[in-house]
This record gives C-alpha cells, sequence and structure tokens, in this order.
C-alpha cells in the first residue's frame, strides 16, 4: 500500500517534505505534482525503482528518461551545455521544458538513451517539486504519469490512489495536476528542435 501525503501547493510543509525524501532515499517510487502534469520518479541511482517505473508505464529502452533538477548549476553536471544552450537555459527555465542533451559521466548509463547517449532534463517551477529536489540534494530520475493506452497525464491525486496504490510508495496529493506534459527541446544538435509541444511555449525555441 502506498502512502498518501497531503501536502500544500504553494507552501509545502517542511516536515512533509523530508519524510517523502527519506522514502524517495530508501528505493521509494513516488508520484509528485511538477508545473506541467503529475510524474513518477526515483532516485537516479535506483535500479530497481527505474524498472519499475519502466514496467508501470511500459516503456521500452529507447525512451528517455528524465532528470529532474533543482536549477541549471545542479543540471550543469549531468548535461554537456554549450554557451547558447546556456543562455535559451537561463531565460526558460525553471519551467515546463523538457530538454534533451549530451549527458556527461555523471548519468547512470542505465538512464541514458542507448544509442545517442542523451538525456532529458527539467527544471520544475513548482513549489512541491522544487522542494523535494532541495531536500533531496540530487536529480530526481523522473517520467510523465501516463499510464498504458492512455494520452492524457493523471490529474486526480484520489484517482491515482486508486489506480496506483499497489504500484508505487507515495503519492503527493499536490491538487489536481494539469493534462498536458512538458515542452520536449532538443537541444543536442546546432540548431533547436522541438519534439514534443505541451504545455510550455515552443515559440522561443523556434527561432
Amino acid at each position: 500500500m502506498s502512502q498518501f501525503f497531503q501536502i500544500h501547493p504553494d507552501n509545502p510543509q517542511p516536515r512533509l517534505i523530508k519524510q517523502a525524501v527519506e522514502i524517495i532515499r530508501k528505493g521509494g517510487v513516488v508520484v509528485y505534482p511538477t508545473d506541467s502534469s503529475y510524474a513518477v520518479g526515483c532516485s537516479m541511482g535506483n535500479k530497481a525503482g527505474i524498472e519499475r517505473i519502466r514496467r508501470l508505464r511500459q516503456l521500452d529502452d529507447k525512451h528517455n528518461f528524465t532528470l529532474a533538477c533543482r536549477d541549471l548549476s545542479q543540471l550543469g553536471l549531468f548535461a554537456k551545455v554549450d554557451t547558447a544552450a546556456f543562455r535559451l537555459l537561463k531565460a526558460h527555465l525553471p519551467g515546463p521544458y523538457t530538454i534533451i542533451l549530451s549527458a556527461t559521466r555523471e548519468v547512470p548509463r542505465m538512464l541514458l538513451h542507448p544509442k545517442r547517449r542523451t538525456i532529458g532534463l527539467r527544471v520544475p517551477a513548482q513549489p512541491i517539486a522544487q522542494a523535494l529536489l532541495e531536500e533531496l540534494g540530487e536529480p530526481l530520475m523522473s517520467v510523465s504519469l501516463i499510464l498504458p493506452g492512455e494520452d492524457l497525464p493523471m490529474s486526480d491525486p484520489y484517482e491515482m490512489r486508486d489506480a496506483l496504490e499497489h504500484q508505487v510508495d507515495l503519492i503527493i496529493d499536490g491538487g489536481y495536476g494539469g493534462l498536458e506534459a512538458s515542452t520536449v527541446v532538443s537541444l543536442v544538435d546546432d540548431r533547436p528542435e522541438v519534439i514534443r509541444v505541451g504545455c510550455g511555449d515552443p515559440e522561443p525555441f523556434m527561432a
């Protein structure tokens, strides 16, 4: 049975954030809100947790996993960011974007795209997500909470509890979530490429 924490979306209770991070550190899989939709995540070195998320989402090994980072300086440890990319990221993060970049050696191999050695990165502008990342001190391996056969992410925490209570360790109820995943932009090559349009405005990356 998963735990169910009701955390204030604008002023997260520090005690509950600490408890949530303890669950993550002990190998737990957690559902949490971001500034786009709800996501499901675990610590980035948690091989068993990553396999559980793969099964839950029915993902193949080509899926780009995402590291949710606290800020740009943390993001820079895990991705190769040149000056032009850094300017773009500084202007638009935190925000509802997933950025695909070439990974550094800090990224566990099991998270990399097998052929391209890329990784998705996010800096979510959502107080609960930010509080979790601050307390955890490292990125959270995440994917959008879109169940197999569905096109839209789950948005109702009570429905999540009914559907997932035996598949995850913690569901954080931060209110209703968005129905769109993040906008995905690749900055791997010289020109930005918008791969998926979600709730972040793609326009700044289409120049």
